[in-house]
């Protein structure tokens, strides 16, 4: 996963500091992902500059608020619906954004799941994911390697039915939830203005 894409998908809440998106990051990837503070920070910096998110502000103790742009917003929910990952992050970004999509108000992760779920399935049936690789061709290590991708997408679709069935025997918003409105002891505080 991405730390950009994740502060993205969280932005789409609404407005946020640097300090409560990375608790929340934390929290909303089951902590999977501890990012150091520093990188979130450097990361909205960049955001910034991009002009992927901008200033909404502040809170009323300082703290900067960054909320996304049109662009920020359009980049996130493609992130979501993505099911490309670059090779050996398949199960991260899988799990990553079935987790975060499935706390987020507005998001429908139960479609996310059906789009992994077709993804992983056409690479079983079609044999790219070594199914029906021959066992005399490539090295040791290839077929393996070969065994191995098949056995990720068999997990994969295990966990797609597990979260997909969790998710749909609850209330619609057992899992979602807005911003922590928890007040961490830190934060960036703006610059003080030159005198």
């Amino acid at each position: 996963m991405s730390v950009r894409c994740g502060l993205l998908a969280i932005l789409t809440i609404g407005p946020a500091y640097g300090f409560q998106l990375h608790g929340e990051l934390g929290s909303r990837t089951g902590g999977r992902r501890h990012v150091n503070v520093g990188q979130i920070y450097a990361t909205l910096d960049r955001l910034l500059k991009q002009g992927a998110i901008e200033s909404a502000g502040a809170t009323p103790d300082g703290l900067p608020l960054y909320r996304n742009t049109a662009l920020g917003r359009s980049e996130a929910l493609a992130w979501l619906h993505d099911t490309d990952s670059a090779s050996g992050e398949e199960w991260n970004d899988l799990v990553d954004r079935v987790l975060i999509a499935s706390s987020l108000p507005h998001s429908d992760a139960r479609d996310i799941i059906a789009s992994y779920r077709d993804r992983w399935r056409s690479g079983i049936d079609s044999g790219a994911v070594g199914r029906d690789s021959d066992p005399q061709s490539g090295t040791g290590q290839d077929r393996l390697a070969v065994r191995a991708q098949h056995a990720l997408a068999c997990a994969a679709l295990s966990w797609l039915d597990e979260a997909d069935a969790r998710l749909g025997d609850g209330p619609a918003d057992a899992f979602r939830h807005g911003l922590s409105t928890a007040r961490p002891r830190r934060g960036r505080r703006p610059a003080a203005a030159p005198v």
